[in-house]
């Protein structure tokens, strides 16, 4: 027998190439070899359809027969014929249902034609259309199929080795059916439901499942997942006789990963990025950033830190940054505070919180959840100066802001590199430290004008009670002055407007080919390079030091510089908008003045002295941030050359192949160890993460994603529901955006998008409205929008999902509300 025909079929007990059998055979081939009983059968290889592709699509007669002898030796009679892609059932791609099963096959020509029908199943529409939003690529995947012995079962169905819903790793869920479970697997047919809970005695209340066949599955799924590594997804069936076999064994691909701990016991996590309007995962070196960060912060506060760990703190989950709250959950003092200060991410984030203080796991223990010896030290360095600043920012807004800015500046200055930098070790020294410019005196000119803002806006809210509401009192911060992400989108509509003469070019070139030509020289003069002198090291997901700024990557810029010229009605240009807002902000101080002197004259003006003062100072809210990604452009720059200098030695194979290493690594990469390897596998992990749609707002330690057990509160129809971020309404077609880079948002449309940091807000400026699924009343995305005057609703879950572009919607930016209407058209 040949080569080519020795691999046109093979038994299931040796199957273990998955590039020749595909995932599901390969791992029946594994439960066939761990002990486990599994129905007998062979494997049409991918090598055969292979075969068949060259011939045009046809079977020919040895390969027919070699089918046929194979079925035959398995005794005939009926079998099950199901695919096994190449890229089915692996860690990261179910293909759940999108290629061919078949049941109850009898006879050869049945079979021939079962195996055809498993081949064409792959590039059917539905397969395809997995394959993209899985990121593989088309002509990649090649089919295998798998042939077995048809169990004829008594109960049948699937048992998941972890809670798919809750994500919770000490449960186990089966779903079952008298008969056949192919219905449950289609979901054709309701399936009795059990929670199996660890070891807790199995009582099930009815069904076709007692406790002896519970007692087998849970047993055997621990076997699977044991010997997988993994939690798995596995069907299974039992016979008349009450044997069990097991029927597919494959890795659950929608769990959210464990979070990994030295701290013992129950823990849980805030998720801490999207308070940044980060969604999307960090890079490795971008998170060795945020560990040196906090190292450096506990420092100058007087608490040694490793710079290579920060803080124990803080968890890394799926390139996701969280945060310790556990000793705050557990605290009889901090924990009733939780779900209240949880309002700012969200409703389902609070009751996820409040559902959490529930679980007795997480029962309050006396005691506080912080060292006074550690904290007052710190207290005490501190709070003399923060107070200082505090007050004076309070009496004199305008010398504080002056103050603040001249930090940014001195800030840009220290964190250029000397020039003796030349080593590749001292680049990365440089790299790992350059964010203590940001910290000292520089935050301490920054911070107290913001808190004095605060201040002076509560306290306006509560001398204007009665005669205001908190959302009019907002309405006096539109429009606000001094705001550096306001100033920088408002200087790119001015390039905008400048380029006119370009328009024709600027409008009908692809982004990446304006910014390819634009860094070759190649475009003319718009005024581009002094607006990213200026603003070039900002852009989206700017927190992560391992992503482009806009000075290496101006394919943003372009593609919102496209949008302004978009804008036809003058009454709608940028500036004019944000005046208006400015306007409108101000002459609501004088009503609620006028407004409140009828009945309480000294109240109603002290609070126009307030929001006077909070106008002046407010809109530095965005200075800070801005003045520290000065240190990420730096540190970036150094990595960079360092990742080049690594390149050149033959360690790694380009320059930023080193925004996927950490700083222990990357010194390691320095002293001789070869990172390409580990750099190909944290690619393709950050690829798959990339591609997540939804991150836990809170995880609990055996990845119960909370959330998921708070009930959902019933919705009108067509309503969806979220957080009031900038009052107003507004209604317009949809633009649902999921990353800004070449992205466009028409005159008029309302953006619908997972988040919103710094690097979106250019978008703003021709948006009607905004809609996101996850942020914060006071992060930057809505801070940015009130000001501009468009209504924000954030927190609303799914939001990207349930609206499509084209949609007609409602924004009611204060009732926190989006109202969407069945009608589309074209976007």
């Amino acid at each position: 027998m040949s080569g080519e025909r020795a691999t046109a079929v093979v038994e299931l007990a040796v199957a273990d190439d998955v590039e020749l059998v595909g995932g599901k055979a390969a791992g029946l081939g594994r439960m066939i070899r761990a002990g486990e009983r599994v129905p007998a059968g062979f494997c049409v290889t991918a090598a055969a359809h292979d075969r068949a592709l060259a011939a045009s699509g046809v079977l020919d007669e040895d390969l027919r027969r070699e089918i046929v002898q194979a079925y035959e030796q398995l005794g005939a009679g009926p079998v099950a014929v199901r695919s096994s892609a190449t890229a089915e059932d692996l860690p990261d791609a179910s293909f759940a249902g999108q290629h061919e099963t078949l049941l109850n096959v009898r006879g050869a020509d049945e079979l021939v034609d079962a195996v055809r029908r498993c081949w064409g199943s792959l590039d059917e529409p539905r397969a395809r259309a997995y394959r993209e939003a899985a990121g593989i690529a088309e002509g990649s995947v090649r089919m295998a199929v798998v042939v077995q012995r048809m169990v004829d079962p008594a109960a049948a169905g699937v048992l998941f080795t972890a809670n798919p819903i809750t994500g919770c790793r000490t449960e186990m869920v089966v779903d079952a059916v008298a008969g056949l479970g192919d219905v449950v697997v289609d979901g054709s047919a309701p399936a009795d439901h059990y929670v199996v809970n660890g070891r807790e005695p199995l009582m099930p209340a009815g069904g076709c499942l007692d406790a002896a066949r519970l007692s087998q599955l849970r047993a055997a799924g621990e076997r699977l997942q044991r010997s997988a590594g993994a939690p798995q997804d596995v069907e299974w069936a039992f016979d008349r006789d009450e044997t069990l076999w097991l029927l597919q064994s494959r890795p659950i691909t929608t769990l959210f990963p464990l979070p990994r701990s030295d701290r013992p016991g129950p823990r849980v996590y805030m998720e801490g990025g999207h308070m940044q309007g980060m969604l999307r995962p960090f890079t490795p070196m971008g998170m060795a950033a945020m560990r040196a960060a906090m190292a450096d912060y506990l420092e100058t506060v007087g608490v040694p830190a490793d710079p290579f760990i920060g803080h124990p703190g803080l968890i890394d989950v799926a390139g996701r940054m969280y945060l310790d709250l556990t000793a705050f959950a557990r605290s009889k003092a901090f924990r009733s505070r939780l779900p209240g200060s949880m309002e700012l991410y969200g409703p389902r984030v609070s009751g996820a919180m409040r559902w959490v203080l529930d679980d007795p796991r997480f029962a309050p223990v006396p005691g506080r959840p912080y060292r006074l010896r550690t904290v007052l030290p710190a207290a005490l360095r501190l709070a003399p100066g923060m107070l200082a600043g505090f007050v004076g920012a309070a009496v004199a807004p305008v010398r504080a802001r002056e103050r603040a800015i001249r930090a940014t500046a001195a800030i840009r200055r220290r964190s250029r590199p000397p020039e003796a930098l030349t080593s590749t070790n001292d680049r990365l020294r440089f790299a790992m430290t350059t964010m203590r410019v940001f910290l000292g005196p520089g935050m301490r000119e920054m911070l107290p004008p913001i808190w004095a803002a605060l201040f002076t806006r509560v306290g306006a809210v509560a001398l204007l009670g009665g005669i205001a509401t908190e959302s009019e009192v907002d309405e006096t911060l539109r429009g606000m002055p001094h705001n550096v992400t306001t100033e920088m989108d408002l200087a790119l509509w001015q390039l905008a407007t400048a380029a006119a003469e370009h328009r024709d070019l600027l409008l009908h070139t692809p982004p990446p080919e304006l910014a390819a030509r634009y860094l070759a020289g190649e475009l003319p003069e718009i005024g581009l390079g002094g607006f990213l002198q200026r603003y070039g090291h900002r852009g989206a997901a700017e927190i992560d030091v391992g992503v482009p700024r806009w000075a290496e990557d101006p394919a943003p810029v372009f593609a919102a510089i496209a949008g302004y010229l978009r804008v036809t009605d003058p009454d709608q240009a940028p500036d004019r908008r944000f005046a208006r807002a400015a306007g409108e902000a101000e002459a609501k101080i004088d009503e609620l003045v006028r407004r409140g002197r009828r009945t309480r004259p000294v109240r109603a003006r002290l609070a126009g002295v307030l929001l006077r003062r909070a106008r002046a100072i407010a809109g530095l809210r965005e200075l800070p941030k801005f003045a520290w990604l000065y240190t990420f452009a730096a540190m970036r720059e150094q990595l960079l050359a360092a990742g080049a200098e690594l390149t050149e030695r033959g360690l790694l194979e380009r320059a930023d192949d080193i925004m996927f290493l950490n700083f222990r690594e990357a010194f390691a990469a320095v002293d001789g160890a070869d990172m390409r390897a580990l750099v190909i596998e944290r690619r393709a992990e950050y690829a798959r993460e990339m591609r997540r749609r939804r991150v836990p707002g809170l995880l609990l330690s055996d990845g119960t994603d909370p959330e998921t057990l708070v009930p959902r509160a019933p919705a009108s129809d067509g309503t969806l529901t979220g957080l009031a971020a900038a009052a107003g309404t507004a209604t317009g077609r949809a633009r649902v955006i999921l990353d800004p880079a070449n992205a466009r948002v028409e005159p008029g449309e309302i953006l619908v998008a997972p988040t919103t940091d710094p690097g979106w807000t250019p978008l703003f400026l021709t948006a009607a409205g905004l809609v996101t699924e996850t942020g914060s009343p006071m992060a930057h995305g809505p801070t940015v929008a009130r000001e501009y005057g468009i209504p924000a609703v954030i927190c609303v879950p799914d939001a990207t999902q349930l609206i499509e572009t084209g949609q007609l919607v409602t924004v009611d930016g204060a009732a926190g509300t989006v109202a969407v209407q069945a009608e589309r058209q074209p976007g």
